[in-house]
């Protein structure tokens, strides 16, 4: 049973990929070059920006941009989060600010990061950090709320000091959570790095989209497009696999 429902569902998906694809198609040749390409044109400027190595130094500079943003949200978030949930005040003092920024459209802060740290990768770095910090923050606190008191008391009874508290309560039972937050940064992040190779220097796929847009080469806009479509896709589920393998055990806490 199992492995028909596995079967069936690699099939609706593999039917759903194939008709959209059949769309895109069909789109491309019933509209304007200037609005949209087939997905046999998008494809073949991906294959020719590939063999020209420029589809490879392109995305090899926006992954670095996007990696360093994401690690860095990741390494903020997670124990911020731990640290605000332990500490009742300290959250009570930011939880606030941390909603407001949390509710804040990013974009709307590139400019105050380039009038405060120019162009170049630092900035753009941080834009990404900015994009993806708020949803590892703010479900890592979530998580951390909800241990229920009874862990926390039997650990207390077998006199676990505050490291031990954390190490064998807080954070096996908040990681789920945490990984929830990092599948969210994930796509997140992505729309930072877009964003910050648009409005700060121009580079990597950004840059290819933006100079496609404006060359009125739409093969290659969408060529750029796609592969940054896949790779939030790939992460994306790698993020939900790792998701549930840490959330896995919490079944048999219940």
């Amino acid at each position: 049973m199992a492995r028909r429902t596995r079967w069936l569902r690699h099939a609706t998906v593999a039917t759903s990929l194939a008709l959209g694809a059949v769309v895109w198609e069909v789109a491309g040749h019933l509209t304007t070059g200037a609005f949209w390409a087939p997905l046999s044109a998008t494809l073949g400027s991906a294959a020719e920006l590939a063999r020209g190595g420029v589809l490879l130094q392109q995305g090899a500079s926006s992954l670095r941009l996007y990696v360093t943003g994401l690690l860095l949200a990741i390494a903020v978030g997670a124990p911020l989060g731990l640290l605000l949930a332990r500490l009742p005040r300290l959250r009570v003092a930011f939880e606030d600010y941390i909603m407001m920024l949390y509710a804040t459209p990013m974009v709307a802060l590139i400019p105050f990061i380039l009038s405060l740290l120019g162009f170049g990768f630092t900035p753009k770095a941080l834009v990404v950090f900015l994009f993806a910090v708020f949803p590892v923050l703010y479900n890592t606190v979530e998580g951390a709320r909800s241990i229920r008191p009874e862990l926390v008391e039997v650990a207390r009874a077998f006199r676990s000091n505050e490291w031990e508290l954390w190490r064998d309560v807080m954070i096996p039972y908040t990681l789920p959570f945490t990984m929830t937050g990092i599948r969210q940064a994930i796509a997140r992040g992505l729309v930072g790095m877009v964003a910050a190779e648009f409005f700060l220097s121009p580079s990597g796929l950004g840059q290819m989209i933006m100079m496609g847009s404006q060359n009125f080469d739409t093969a290659g806009m969408l060529a750029a497009i796609l592969v940054i479509v896949l790779i939030g896709v790939a992460l994306m589920d790698f993020g939900r696999y790792l998701e549930n393998r840490f959330a896995a055990w919490r079944g048999y806490t219940r």
